[in-house]
């Protein structure tokens, strides 16, 4: 493999930048442009260890820098890798990697460490997958399930189902190729007992996708309702910032404000609509149609009712807009003159659906807000202690397949087809469950994963 070098940290003015640099000719390019404080020979510095020093390009000091070695085979990559530490100066960080390439490294492609370190058998394709959700992380929860990934505890739970599947193939196997030795009956037994664990095991990993599919995409959650209902109130009341507009003019909102915020380590995306009504301006059309939309893709609904005003059309059109969707009614402006029939029209339209009253305005009743979602989404139950916890829409997938390959293999036995036909569903198991680990992954799928991380990693 050539030797690659790119620049590891983000881009933008920084108190350090990294250059980093990997393969076999690392410390053939260092020497020549790395000049140590104190002199020493670079092929004599061990693994581990920082030399300070100067970045130089004919004979020219471009930046006081530090340089951390690790030698193969213990780097990231197990190659001969450096870290060069320079000034965070965007120029500068530019500056050394140009000269890093002008002296025989070649710019990495995106995630082209991340893929040596796997290629080189440092770690597994589901490992190398979890760096990038690490880096992406944008919650607690998040970041602790794709560490946990990346320490191996999906590995190690694939590696079981295989090494169990494995077993119950050489004994297909013996049998097929020793058919005078009576073993058959005790293998049939012995394969059935196994699948029925492997499809225990796999059938919890693909359950596993509902919590991981809301630790990493989080909860999408869309507010509605009427005009002045106060849903930009609400907004302002859960942020604790006045990010939306709040008028007694009707129609302020017309587009959609989406912001952030976390609840129990999940994240929860909050979008504020236009109020939906009958319109006659174009563009307020245009985003109570887009609110219409939200309310459609949203994992959450929140509708808001002005308790101040009667229930009316309006109200009822937004009430049809919950059903068959996971909703939220909040009651605002209970700090106001409150009309007692909206809270009846909307039991009678919904049955005896459980209301939040709260007034956005004076800050009343918004921790119940938070409960609430936390109790739907069971949001405390998800556990990332012991289990692996599948959050990634391509190892769903694979299970999915794995486990469907179980089922027929299960199906053949009980159908008293020959073994050797269970054994052709066990294999597509264990080369199903082979594309997580990249046992058995083709390079497109190898190129297409990596071509999704950053350059530098």
């Amino acid at each position: 493999m050539s030797t690659i070098a790119a620049i590891s940290t983000a881009p933008g003015i920084g108190g350090i930048g990294i250059v980093r640099i990997s393969g076999k000719n690392t410390y053939k390019i260092l020497s020549k442009i790395f000049k140590p404080k104190n002199q020493i020979n670079i092929d004599d510095v061990k693994g581990y260890t920082i030399k300070y020093g100067y970045i130089i390009n004919n004979n020219e000091i471009i930046d006081e820098v530090l340089v951390s070695f690790f030698k193969a085979p213990n780097s990231y990559t197990t190659e001969d890798l450096c870290e060069i530490n320079s000034h965070g100066g965007a120029y500068i960080v530019r500056k050394i990697l140009e000269i890093c390439l002008e002296n025989g490294a070649n710019l990495a492609e995106p995630g082209e460490f991340t893929k040596r370190a796997f290629l080189n058998g440092r770690m597994d394709l589901s490992q190398a997958e979890a760096v990038i959700d690490v880096i992406n992380a944008v919650s607690e929860k998040e970041a602790k399930t794709s560490v946990k990934q990346l320490e191996g505890i999906l590995s190690k739970q694939i590696k079981e189902i295989r090494d169990l599947l494995m077993s119950v193939m050489v004994n297909i196997e013996v049998s097929i190729d020793y058919p005078e030795y009576d073993v058959e009956e005790v293998t049939n037994k012995e394969a059935y007992t196994t699948l029925e664990n492997a499809h225990t095991r796999l059938e919890k990993l693909l359950n596993s996708f509902e919590n991981g599919k809301i630790i990493k995409n989080g909860i999408k959650v869309a507010i509605i309702g009427k005009p002045n209902a106060g849903k930009s109130s609400l907004l302002n009341s859960i942020l604790k910032e006045e990010r939306a507009i709040v008028t007694d003019i009707e129609g302020t909102t017309r587009d959609t404000i989406e912001e952030q915020i976390t609840v129990s380590g999940i994240p929860i995306h909050i979008v504020d609509t236009a109020g939906i009504r009958q319109a006659d301006n174009e563009v307020e059309k245009i985003g109570i149609e887009k609110s219409k939309k939200m309310a459609e893709e949203a994992d959450l609904i929140i509708a808001i009712f002005d308790v101040s005003r009667p229930f009316d059309k309006e109200d009822e059109e937004i009430l049809n807009l919950l059903k068959e969707k996971k909703s939220i009614i909040l009651l605002n402006k209970i700090d106001l003159k409150i009309d007692n029939t909206i809270k009846q029209n909307i039991q009678e339209k919904i049955g005896n659906t459980e209301v939040i009253e709260i007034s956005a305005k004076e800050n009343i009743g918004i921790e119940n807000i938070y409960d609430k979602i936390s109790k739907m989404f069971a949001l405390n139950e998800i556990s990332l202690e012991s289990d692996a916890i599948i959050t990634n829409i391509r190892h769903k997938e694979i299970i999915y397949k794995a486990l469907q390959s179980t089922k027929n293999a299960m199906d053949a036995m009980k159908g008293y087809l020959p073994i050797d036909i269970v054994g052709v569903y066990i294999k597509e198991i264990m080369e199903e469950l082979g594309k997580i680990t990249g046992e058995s992954v083709s390079g497109e799928i190898i190129k297409e994963i990596f071509s999704k991380f950053c350059l530098g990693k």
